[in-house]
């Protein structure tokens, strides 16, 4: 049976025969963590699609460097073109979403602020808090297998969002109140954009906003979920009943 290789993120190209020295971060786990010896394989990726069978070269208390060996096509990438518009929330229940939207296969994820956020993005708080989200993607990434990196997009106001969600997906809105489902819907190959409220959702104006935006109300059952568990839950039945999740 094969045994399945240790992932390690690197940023950069990569190409055969190439010496890569991981960051401080990465060494350390590999190093003290794992305890991984000179001559092992593990596999590295970079976000842009594929992966690389690499062989540590040389390791020390200082450093860890790679040997790129070859490039592997691989791709884990879903059929389904899924983007994540997400109500921004506080903390853990943000870096959830993301990470488990990022292991469920999305495209790209676009936070959103609404009326009932009560987390507010200014100047750097904004610049910081992208970067931590970017390190939650990398992250989700390496541990799920995936080969390119989910977009990331600058945090916008809701009614920005709407007014630039293309016409042509397939948008949805989650609403407790809504008569359809996700059973009852077929993105005919469009692309899918998935609207989801903060801590306490979104306001009765905000959906009516959504609506006459071109999103279609659909609610996940007769329990309400919080924000965190929303997003999975829909990507989840998105891609089981239309993406990869149920193929083999």
């Amino acid at each position: 049976m094969p045994v399945r290789l240790i992932r390690v993120f690197t940023d950069g190209p990569l190409e055969a025969g190439q010496l890569v020295p991981l960051n401080e971060s990465s060494a350390h786990h590999l190093r003290t963590v794992l305890r991984l010896k000179a001559g092992q394989e593990i596999m590295l990726f970079n976000g842009m699609g594929g992966e690389y069978l690499a062989r540590i070269h040389s390791i020390n208390k200082k450093s860890l460097t790679l040997e790129v060996i070859r490039y592997d096509a691989i791709d884990r990438e879903s059929s389904l073109s899924i983007t994540l518009a997400q109500g921004i929330s506080k903390g853990q229940r943000m870096d959830y979403s993301i990470q488990k939207a990022v292991e469920l296969g999305v495209d790209n994820i676009q936070p959103v602020t609404t009326e009932r956020c009560t987390v507010r993005q200014k100047g750097n708080r904004t610049d910081r808090k992208n970067t931590h989200w970017q390190g939650v993607i990398a992250s989700a990434a390496e541990q799920s297998g995936r080969t390119r990196f989910p977009g990331l997009m600058e945090p916008k106001s809701l009614n920005e969002y709407l007014k630039q969600a293309p016409g042509s997906a397939l948008k949805l809105v989650l609403d407790p109140l809504a008569n359809n489902e996700l059973c009852d819907l077929q993105p005919q190959g469009q692309e899918i954009h998935l609207l989801i409220g903060p801590e306490g959702g979104l306001s009765e104006q905000e959906i009516i906003a959504a609506k006459d935006a071109g999103f279609q109300p659909i609610k996940m059952g007769p329990r309400i979920l919080r924000t965190e568990t929303a997003g999975v839950t829909a990507i989840a039945i998105m891609q089981a009943l239309w993406g990869d999740l149920c193929k083999t």
